[in-house]
């Protein structure tokens, strides 16, 4: 049954991504201009907090690649996302849906077909790795010290 979850949104201009991406990569939160500018520092690059709420306010429509770049180190995501007409798009949207069920539970595994012979790629590998990773931890905290399930398990 396809409820619309599954599809890609229409995100046509840099205003819609940026709005799209401020709503899933922080559900529920209001974030500041000057907190995401921060952040985006923290993680190496760097754009003012007016131009964010320009570009949210939709009078920035064609920024430079740095601005792009930026923005995609702000939202952990590949920086041609924003590009007009961009092909990642639905790749972006894909990997940010396939976030939320994992972290829903609706994902509980990954399964690789196709693998070539030389085997996963890196950047793959570690994103599977870190899920197991997470998958275990959680699992630690459900249980209590003494080994016997923890009151939420």
């Amino acid at each position: 049954m396809d409820n619309g979850e599954d599809r890609v949104p229409e995100l046509h201009s840099l205003q819609q991504k940026v709005e799209y991406m401020l709503e899933k990569t922080f559900p529920g939160q209001k974030v500041s201009g000057r907190t995401f500018a921060e952040l985006v520092k923290e993680r190496g690059g760097a754009l003012s907090h007016s131009y964010f709420s320009n570009i949210l306010a939709g009078k920035v429509t064609q920024p430079s690649e740095d601005i792009l770049k930026a923005l995609g180190l702000g939202f952990g995501v590949d920086w041609r996302f924003f590009k007009e007409e961009s092909e990642v798009v639905g790749d972006v949207v894909a990997g940010l849906q396939f976030l939320a069920k994992r972290r829903t539970g609706e994902i509980s595994g990954v399964a690789g077909r196709g693998v070539e012979d030389d085997g996963l790629p890196a950047e793959l590998l570690e994103f599977a790795l870190s899920l197991l990773a997470d998958t275990k931890a959680k699992q630690r905290s459900e249980t209590a010290p003494d080994g016997e399930p923890g009151p939420g398990a």
